[in-house]
């Protein structure tokens, strides 16, 4: 369902000239000068206005813009409800476009996240199970086919910018890296920016380290997508960029003018996380800013959203200043409850998403790839399971249908459930038989053994409908209606299992007692 969202007003100083004057001049001068006017406007034509597909007559295929941030949490925007966190450049293109309340990530940890969203497959089908550790066995396969890889066939310039986090050898040759999954031009970091994002030093520029830099990682990171925009880019076809934050994810580093704007915060701390997010969402104002500059914006359909929900405070040493916000949804980051996958979305393409819109349908990242591709007139992979499904009808104003439902598995899940299946506004998690492993740990020895052995035993029932903090459980009140759709939830489960790659991961190496050294 569509409704009209609260409207948010421009910020001074966003207004674009609309009409060109030419000063009056001597008729010889006038001419010349409207030569060059001439000139000018056909060089900003051919530099901002795809041109229609040679010798079809169909409309010029659009660019994509994904902006992904990295645990940003469900209600830390202001348009999403937090009270306190300023976004007023998010709160700006919510107003443009459309505001999604139903906005999943394809899981609730970041590696299976992202791999799910670039392949349009549920991430332990694909057989990333976890977040990937340095050095680990476990990557993005070479025969997986990601978004960027079909676009890049078909014509389209490619750039990948921020946190990759699909590969345990990232920039070796020993497993793929953003070049080999599509991506013509990468400017990407393993994981998080390190030490921190304040001045880091680990970023790569087409498999060659950058070495440090000074300033803030969403602001690097928003840089090298405008310098690609404007100055490497082909201007004669069409773009995917991949704009992958890492912000708000610890190691939070924020600008302390703008941590000083928070003064009721409880502690500095958690003033440091708010003005995270309110950096992020200047980067985001900077791009958007480019794209109008560019001429760009109307050719361009903007995905904005998170790869999982928000951190919980203290989880793990480093993690103090994890202040994040799952609005009114249960759980967080590692759960298979709302709060762990449901995500803010903001969706905006002038001219093909109506304004000021908030959308209550559902819409994921596995969505991206069938999405893009059929706008793009491309075929998506027939020899493999899609699990995400196009959301065109939705840009449409017409009602997006799912073939099969959304679903979700991670095993070291905070809390007892595994494995979700949602159906309408239903949704049945499922605990499995195995034990209660610690939450983020990544993928262990022992555990492939555990995933492909290990089946759901108990199930949960919630109507997000009427009971959207999932407080009431209706399993026993529903039986007929819980045995079948944990009857689904089973079948589906198996089933990924069953594909998902099997990882043989090495025992850990305990380190060794020094020999005392003998005294010369």
């Amino acid at each position: 369902m569509w409704h009209l969202g609260k409207p948010c007003q421009p910020a001074a100083g966003n207004e674009r000239a609309t009409a060109w004057q030419i000063p009056a001049a001597a008729p010889p001068a006038r001419l010349a000068l409207l030569g060059m006017v001439l000139a000018a406007w056909g060089w900003f034509l051919c530099e901002s206005v795809p041109v229609a597909e040679a010798g079809t007559g169909k409309p010029p295929r659009p660019n994509f813009l994904v902006i992904l941030c990295d645990d940003l949490g469900y209600g830390d925007l202001a348009c999403y409800g937090h009270p306190h966190i300023r976004t007023p450049n998010l709160d700006r293109l919510a107003a443009q476009g459309m505001r999604l309340t139903r906005c999943y990530s394809a899981a609730p940890v970041c590696s299976p996240s992202r791999a799910g969203l670039l392949c349009g497959r549920t991430p332990s089908r694909i057989g990333i199970y976890d977040w990937i550790p340095p050095g680990h066995v476990m990557h993005l396969p070479r025969s997986e086919v990601t978004v960027a890889t079909l676009l890049k066939r078909a014509g389209y310039a490619t750039c990948h910018v921020g946190k990759w986090h699909l590969t345990g050898r990232f920039n070796t040759r020993e497993q793929p890296q953003p070049g080999d999954h599509g991506f013509d031009y990468w400017f990407s970091t393993a994981n998080n920016a390190t030490p921190s994002h304040h001045n880091p030093r680990n970023f790569v520029r087409n498999g060659k380290p950058v070495g440090p830099l000074e300033g803030y990682s969403c602001q690097l990171v928003a840089d090298e997508a405008i310098r690609w925009l404007q100055n490497v880019r082909p201007k004669d076809r069409p773009f995917f960029l991949f704009v992958c934050f890492h912000e708000p994810h610890e190691p939070v580093a924020s600008p302390p003018e703008l941590v000083a704007t928070y003064p009721q915060a409880r502690n500095r701390n958690e003033a440091t996380y708010w003005a995270n997010v309110t950096n992020m969402d200047q980067a985001v104002g900077r791009l958007m800013r480019t794209l109008a500059d560019l001429g760009l914006e109307e050719q361009t359909l903007v995905f904005f959203t998170s790869d999982n929900g928000p951190e919980t405070l203290n989880r793990y040493r480093g993690a103090q200043h994890s202040y994040g916000s799952a609005g009114p949804l249960r759980g967080r980051k590692l759960h298979l409850y709302e709060g762990g996958i449901r995500v803010p979305g903001i969706l905006r393409w002038p001219g093909h998403v109506p304004a000021g819109v908030v959308s209550d349908q559902v819409v994921c990242g596995l969505d991206v790839l069938p999405t893009f591709c059929q706008l793009a007139g491309v075929e998506v992979p027939k020899d493999r399971v899609l699990d995400g499904t196009s959301f065109v009808p939705l840009l449409e104003g017409k009602p997006l249908e799912r073939p099969q439902p959304l679903f979700w598995h991670y095993h070291r899940s905070i809390g007892k459930p595994k494995a979700a299946l949602q159906v309408g506004s239903l949704v049945v998690l499922g605990h499995w038989s195995g034990p209660q492993l610690g939450p983020g740990g990544g993928l262990r020895p022992g555990d492939m053994e555990l995933i492909k052995s290990c089946r759901l035993v108990a199930f949960e029932l919630y109507d997000l409908q009427r009971d959207l903090a999932q407080r009431h459980d209706l399993a026993s009140q529903r039986p007929k209606l819980l045995g079948k759709l944990s009857a689904q939830l089973v079948q589906k489960y198996e089933e990924v299992i069953r594909e998902g790659r099997t990882w043989h991961v090495p025992p850990r190496k305990r380190p060794g007692k020094r020999r005392p050294q003998k005294k010369r």
